[in-house]
């Protein structure tokens, strides 16, 4: 039996099982639907005691939420090679291609990075995290490449999903996206929820949630969904007037498509995102026939973990890792480096 601490803010008015599920830490796997079970049932815990009707208003404060023993998973081991950049007792952290899906879901039962690591792991796989996804502590998306870490004991799942809830672990993606960050542009100054730090950082704030037209994609909103901190800096640009960019964004919070959003809302979607990239064109007249050609057949988000660092959570050691870029991005980079100058 485990029990997850959910902390309802205040001027958060919403009935008890929206507001649950709008709070809850992500790596925790709580629906809106799973939460009115375990309401239903007893098992959560509010500031004026037990609570059983998801329909109620919630209250401020802190919720405790039983969850009990996973449910035996309903996925194969499968043996399919793993780049692993660190394993021990409690934990291995794994370079995923893109193209690999993280765990199994409808249209995705098999070939998935859980389906690996039952086989390469055996039984040692924490599985606070539920069945359908043992020890996965955070994710990233199919098309994405690059770091994440897998608890493989209990014990090192709740460190590492403490320090994911808080935001202390860190994590620096690279993508490539349209368009140049600016500091001078008036277009991103006025834009909600954007702000220029020193260094020409661009720190987006908002509130992500589901899409109202579509519930596979999400949203920025200002009045409901979860709180989202991406922070991007430009590290090349390329073309005459700049038509693209090298980016590195930093997450201050790991929210679902998180930097394809936010950079879709600064106007900057990433290059080959199908869902948030708005099908923006790259300029020929800017980066040459060759470059905008590659930039228009790229086959996924241009988007890369390339660096993941977190404390240990049994040796308390600091633990940091690199993966460079794949190679359809650098050969996409290299395209663009050969454009006008």
């Amino acid at each position: 039996m485990a029990e997850i601490l959910i902390t309802i803010p205040e001027g958060l008015s919403e009935r008890l099982d929206k507001a649950l599920a709008l709070c809850a830490p992500e790596q925790a796997v709580l629906s809106r639907s799973r939460l009115a079970r375990l309401i239903a049932e007893g098992a959560v815990t509010g500031p004026s005691g037990s609570v059983t009707d998801g329909k109620a208003r919630a209250e401020s404060g802190d919720y405790f939420v039983e969850i009990g023993e996973p449910e035996p998973l309903d996925a194969l081991p499968e043996a399919i090679p793993l780049n692993i950049a660190y394993e021990d007792e409690d934990l291995i952290v794994v370079d995923k291609p893109a193209g690999m899906v993280v765990h199994p879901a409808p249209g995705s039962p098999s070939g998935t990075l859980v389906n690996a690591l039952l086989a390469h792991c055996a039984d040692s796989l924490s599985g606070i995290g539920g069945a359908a996804r043992p020890g996965i502590v955070h994710r990233i998306d199919k098309e994405t490449s690059g770091l994440l870490v897998v608890a493989k004991s209990d014990r090192a799942h709740q460190g590492l999903a403490r320090q994911f809830a808080d935001h202390s672990a860190q994590r620096r993606y690279l993508a490539i996206a349209h368009g140049m960050i600016d500091p001078a542009d008036a277009r991103l100054r006025g834009l909600p929820g954007l702000a220029f730090e020193p260094g020409g950082v661009l720190r987006i704030t908002t509130l992500l949630g589901r899409h109202p037209g579509d519930r596979q994609r999400q949203a920025v909103s200002f009045h409901n969904g979860r709180h989202a901190v991406t922070r991007a800096r430009v590290v090349e640009t390329f073309g005459t007037p700049p038509a693209a960019m090298l980016v590195e964004c930093r997450l201050e919070t790991g929210r679902t498509h998180q930097i394809r959003v936010h950079m879709a809302h600064a106007g900057l979607g990433l290059v080959g995102d199908p869902v948030y990239g708005g099908n923006r064109r790259a300029s020929a007249r800017a980066l040459g026939a060759e470059a905008a050609s590659a930039v228009a057949a790229f086959p996924r988000q241009a988007l890369h973990a390339a660096e993941l660092g977190f404390e240990h959570p049994v040796s308390g050691q600091t633990l940091t890792f690199a993966s460079p870029l794949p190679p359809d991005m650098a050969g996409l980079l290299a395209k663009l480096r050969g454009a006008p100058g």
